[in-house]
């Protein structure tokens, strides 16, 4: 910065800061209203939902969650049936959630086993019942 000599010098560098000041305190107006609107409910639900429905693999998550404790579900009804013992009751909650936790980490075992038990159902309707071959 040069040194200021004279009073036309000293007003004239005054009124650039006085400029360069409206200009900073505008733009500190604009962000602090962004950062406002930001934080209203409003705003932050449209954000999450639009988070939500972009997330490619939100659809793929959510089936996958449905179908361990699905069956999870079923497996401790298979083992405890419709009544049974105290014993046979924590062993289909400790099975339940042990394939409840096992589905939720590994999916695509639960899909290969569908596509092979769909495979054998298609299979044995493509035989012919005379000659038991294909």
């Amino acid at each position: 910065m040069e040194t200021i000599t004279n009073r036309a010098e000293l007003k004239n560098a005054v009124r650039l800061l006085e400029i360069e000041q409206g200009i900073k305190g505008r733009e500190l107006k604009e962000q602090f209203q962004k950062a406002y609107d930001s934080l209203k409910p409003v705003s932050i639900f449209k954000s999450i939902t639009k988070d939500v429905v972009s997330s490619p693999n939100l659809i793929g998550n959510i089936l996958a969650t449905t179908i361990s404790l699905t069956t999870g579900f079923y497996t401790n009804k298979i083992i405890v049936g419709t009544s049974a013992g105290i014993m046979r009751k924590l062993l289909g909650s400790v099975v339940q959630s042990g394939v409840t936790a096992f589905i939720a980490r590994h999916p695509e075992a639960l899909t290969s086993a569908g596509k092979f038990i769909s495979q054998l159902i298609t299979s044995r309707k493509k035989r012919d019942p005379l000659t038991m071959q294909t």
